[in-house]
């Protein structure tokens, strides 16, 4: 170990163990999972997470096959694993890409990786999105005029998925991988213009006055705000949502509009749970109307306004021959 890692560690370890025991309450017996996909950021997480977690931490690369060096830089992760006795699998996608490959990948990672830790009876799954991650994705959402949710940008805690490292900076966790040898891949996507996420990421590059760190924090204010919203709409939604003849009324739409979307989606919940939900400028359209006690359209579904508020199914059209 070098000098510079043998100073580097200790803080970056005690940083984990501080973002693992505010996400867990059994971090200390838990078993880990580490999403590794051979970047310098996924390599150094799992080289931290041995060092806090040894015998208690696991790895996978899912090989999308996208790219001819991907089988490659999954064997170079197992190589790696296997030397120092780390448990490791390489997975593979189900099928084929098919519409947004960009979605078709995240959507095939995520469920893959679930599998796989669910086979290998590990409680959570950790990935190394970090503090400049969080900011990108802030941005972007922010140019798509994303609400309080979506500003909440990467969540640290999603079902079993952990990600602890939003509070280090990309280049932390660089300095730490290239002085402790640690191999790694850089993923050509990541610096390819075609992509949004890559053309933000360098001309953020240039810019010196915005804090990924500072952002971290707005969005970790964020998610504990969408937190709060989401038990306060359910808590209303208990005492202010029932049943109706052929749909489900809300007797409370003189709430705040954040308050009311959120009603108005667990209303179209309960009604149609298998339907996608409106959302954005759909959804704040429909909650206009219905203050202004006209009926608006939500798929196969008519919400009207008035006191109660009420979702009722669309009258059948009637065939015209």
């Amino acid at each position: 170990m070098t000098a510079q890692v043998a100073g580097a560690a200790p803080a970056l370890i005690e940083e984990l163990r501080r973002a693992l025991a505010l996400l867990v309450p059994d971090s200390d017996q838990a078993r880990y999972g580490v999403a590794v996909s051979g970047g310098p950021d996924s390599m150094a997480l799992l080289d931290l997470m041995v060092a806090l977690h040894p015998g208690r931490t696991c790895a996978a690369t899912l090989d999308h096959g996208l790219r001819t060096e991907s089988a490659q830089e999954a064997e170079m992760v197992a190589r790696w694993c296997a030397e120092r006795g780390i448990p490791h699998a390489v997975l593979r996608p189900t099928f084929t890409p098919e519409g947004n490959v960009q979605a078709w990948a995240r959507d095939q990672r995520y469920a893959r990786l679930g599998e796989w830790r669910a086979n290998e009876g590990l409680d959570w799954l950790l990935t190394a999105h970090h503090a400049d991650d969080q900011l990108e994705t802030m941005l972007m959402r922010l140019n798509r005029g994303s609400g309080v949710g979506g500003l909440a940008a990467i969540r640290s805690r999603s079902g079993h998925i952990l990600r602890p490292l939003l509070g280090i900076r990309k280049a932390a966790l660089l300095v730490y991988a290239q002085a402790a040898g640690l191999p790694f891949a850089e993923d050509p996507s990541n610096s390819d213009m075609r992509f949004d996420r890559a053309s933000l990421r360098a001309r953020l590059a240039k810019v010196d006055w915005l804090d990924p760190m500072a952002a971290a924090r707005s969005a970790a204010a964020l998610a504990q705000a969408e937190e709060a919203l989401d038990w306060m709409a359910e808590d209303i939604a208990e005492r202010h949502i029932f049943r109706i003849d052929t749909g489900w009324a809300l007797d409370r739409p003189d709430l705040p509009a954040e308050l009311l979307r959120r009603l108005v989606l667990i209303l179209f919940a309960r009604s149609a749970p298998a339907a996608p939900p409106p959302r954005g400028a759909t959804l704040d359209q429909v909650i206009a109307k219905a203050k202004r006690g006209e009926q608006a359209s939500i798929g196969d579904w008519i919400l009207l306004g008035g006191l109660p508020w009420t979702l009722r199914p669309a009258p059948q059209r009637r065939n015209v021959t």
